[in-house]
């Protein structure tokens, strides 16, 4: 019999690291395991009479820490991650790099005895300003396995002894603290090579830690406490105020307008509206009564209610809900660095020769001097400074010329994604839509939609609200409206959807055909004159009715410009709503949108997503809500609007800040392009290290050549980043 175990992994710093520990426990009997990096654990499914020390110990093996995580009661634990530690290293390398390269690179300061200055500057920087790559590297090389970090670190380490041993030797030969000009040292390269590359690291420190904000900002949507009804030995009830913390199954809860519903419950007394959009997208209340189901984090807009907790703790829906998140993040397939692919061939490879050439020019020629001297100039030549510059220099110049159009990448997963997508699902409320209820049309004359405005003002509903700033007297000035809410008497919520109150002496009605239906008014039209998708408010006057008005959702400006633009990328497009199908059809129909996903709940809409990647498809999804979150986590690429909520931004891969639809195939060309160039600078830097490790392997290059030699392939992958900014 299988059994799930979560694991809290400590120790991990990039894809490689999470690939390695998956490596480890899948080789153990009847085990399997998903590794999630940004959240720092994993999720281990064993079928075997293995137990938790067998899996804790695996880890350990590979070089990290692992401790089986502990099950909250109220819910996901989410551990913090905080990306700032690195920023230390940086600033302090920084600020004494930038003596070390002016000094070595500009000759006129070459003062007597600069070298050792220059070396006591760079021992902090190569040693703690560098200590993530060192430590990353250690630990790869006890997985017995390579990584970018190998290379960085190999770099940095040979470069500076070999500055130190350059130093000792000029002692040593009688030079004092008076070096030659022809005793060359590399601090400087080695000083730019960690400043350069903490940059890097810092950069993907912040999309790491999107994912566990992702999670924080759907938990943080639930309510904080709750005021349950207690009884005491008199047979009287009171509210006390509880921590949700300690709600418990069956407790009675009291839930006022405007207030989070604290938990899943049923309903025992009062009637409402509840706003749901965060569940399920749709923008328009739900009616609620006597034993219908709440969810909790849903808001309660109109009435009170009493509420029994049917579900609290991590059994209910938003908990739920973020489970989803983290399971559709570590679900999603591991995209290993490019640099990390070429460097866990290229190091071994670099390794191998410097030694074969010590050995070469040793057994060959008895020159072991020189031997040792190319050796070491593979190994400075091989220094993965162009390599290590390569990524994030283009993301740097692209974050900076995405932000200035309004969009935002987390990094070069996102980047990675963009270049097989080949359908984008997008979310209807709030991504192609305004998400605001407006005014349609109406039957009405203009005296009967007054009546129908001073009702309406009497309610929060959006319909409502639609209505009401429709009609120029709720427009008016704050005494007019006090006025024209005054005049409203006996005003009633009608379960069910409709409004009732007594107006200038006549008692007036609006809601619902079907409502009006039920208390015996006429309501016949034909349903040629209703718009496809719209809400539909019927209104009566003393039992009479007087015509209808609909409203409806807008589809924002630029919307059907971004979906012919994605079809013209070759993109198939999906409509994905949690809406009703009238609704999606009027929407897709209008944008050329051709499949369609509607009535789905947030489970609903990761299972669309992933029946779309079963079927071979890459897909990209875009949304705004809570209930799109899991989704935007486990689709191929995660792209989200900046009008919509944290916990969507969080899970997505990309952001649009400015909410203009238009910007999703400018978001995927931009990534494309920046993934292009980044390939073509991993090109260059492995082409010149291919090109220059055999020149330097046959002693034909000096140190200072390859230090000039690298220095310009860093140049030059910085000046093809910069192509970036002319982006349009």
């Amino acid at each position: 019999m299988s059994r799930e175990v979560e694991l809290d992994i400590t120790g991990m710093t990039c894809a490689s690291c999470s690939a390695r520990i998956e490596k480890k426990l899948t080789r153990l009997d009847g085990v399997s395991a998903e590794v999630n990096l940004p959240l720092n654990s994993a999720h281990v499914v064993v079928e075997s009479e293995l137990t938790d020390a067998d899996l804790t110990a695996a880890v350990e093996k590979a070089g990290y820490g692992a401790t089986v995580k502990s099950t909250s009661a109220s819910g996901p634990e989410i551990v913090d991650y905080d990306p700032r530690h690195l920023r230390p290293r940086f600033f302090g390398s920084l600020i004494l790099a930038v003596p070390i390269v002016a000094v070595s690179m500009v000759m006129s300061w070459h003062f007597p005895g600069w070298q050792w200055i220059v070396a006591i500057l760079a021992l902090p920087v190569v040693t703690w300003g560098a200590w993530p790559f060192h430590s990353a590297a250690f630990k790869a090389a006890r997985g017995r396995s390579t990584t970018m970090d190998t290379l960085v670190s190999v770099g940095i380490i040979v470069a500076s002894l070999y500055s130190y041993i350059t130093l000792g030797r000029a002692v040593a030969e009688g030079h004092g603290w008076q070096i030659p000009g022809d005793y060359h040292v590399w601090f400087e390269a080695a000083a730019a090579i960690t400043v350069f590359l903490l940059i890097g690291k810092l950069t993907e420190d912040r999309a790491k830690s999107r994912a566990t904000a992702a999670l924080k900002a759907l938990l943080g949507l639930g309510a904080k406490s709750a005021s349950v009804l207690r009884d005491h030995s008199d047979g009287s009830r009171a509210e006390v105020q509880v921590p949700i913390d300690e709600l418990a199954v069956d407790d009675v809860f009291i839930v006022r307008p405007g207030e989070k519903i604290a938990t899943d419950g049923e309903v025992v007394a009062g009637h409402s509206a509840i706003d749901q959009a965060m569940l399920t997208g749709e923008s328009v209340p739900v009616e609620v009564g006597l034993g219908d189901s709440v969810t909790g984090a849903t808001i309660n807009t109109s009435g009170v209610l009493e509420v029994r907790a049917t579900r609290v703790g991590s059994d209910t829906t938003l908990a739920a809900m973020a489970d989803l998140v983290s399971r559709a993040q570590t679900g999603k397939p591991a995209v290993a660095r490019l640099a990390d692919r070429i460097s866990a061939v290229f190091v071994p490879i670099v390794f191998a020769i410097s030694a074969l050439t010590l050995l070469a020019w040793g057994l060959i020629t008895g020159d072991w001097a020189m031997g040792l001297h190319a050796a070491l100039t593979v190994l400075i030549i091989a220094c993965p400074c162009a390599l290590g510059l390569a990524t994030p220099t283009a993301l740097a110049v692209s974050s900076g010329r995405g932000s200035q159009l309004g969009i935002l990448v987390s990094g070069p997963e996102a980047l990675e994604s963009t270049r097989s997508i080949d359908t984008v699902v997008l979310d209807k409320t709030g991504t192609l839509t305004t998400g605001i209820m407006s005014l349609q049309a109406t039957q009405l004359s203009d005296e009967d939609f007054a009546v129908l405005a001073r009702l309406e003002s009497q309610s929060e509903h959006p319909v409502a609200r639609a209505i009401v700033e429709a009609q120029p007297v709720a427009q008016a000035s704050a005494s007019q409206e006090r006025s024209a809410a005054s005049a409203a008497d006996d005003f009633e919520n009608i379960p069910g959807g409709g409004l009732q109150a007594t107006i200038d002496g006549a008692e007036v009605i609006a809601g619902r055909p079907d409502l009006l239906r039920e208390r015996g008014i006429d309501v016949s039209f034909s349903t040629v004159d209703v718009p496809t998708g719209a809400t539909i408010v019927a209104l009566a006057i003393d039992s009479h009715f007087r015509g209808l008005t609909f409203v409806s959702d807008e589809i924002k400006a630029g919307a059907a410009e971004a979906i012919s633009d994605l079809h013209s990328l070759g993109i198939n497009t999906v409509l994905l709503t949690g809406d009703n199908a009238d609704a999606a059809e009027v929407v897709a129909s209008e944008l050329s949108i051709t499949e369609i996903r509607a009535d789905v709940r947030p489970e609903g809409k990761i299972a669309v997503v992933n029946d779309l990647q079963a079927q071979g498809q890459a897909v990209a999804m875009v949304g705004d809500g809570i209930n799109d979150a899991a989704a935007l986590a486990g689709a191929d690429l995660g792209i989200a609007m900046g009008s919509g909520t944290d916990a969507a931004m969080a899970a997505s891969d990309i952001t649009m800040v400015r909410s203009d639809p238009r910007q999703i195939p400018q978001a995927i060309r931009l990534s494309r392009k920046t993934l292009g160039l980044i390939k073509g600078n991993l090109f260059w830097a492995f082409a010149y290290n291919t090109a220059a490790v055999p020149i330097a392997a046959f002693g034909l290059l000096s140190p200072m050549i390859a230090g000039a030699a690298m220095a310009f392939s860093s140049v030059f992958v910085v000046l093809n980043s910069l192509r970036l900014l002319r982006f349009r």
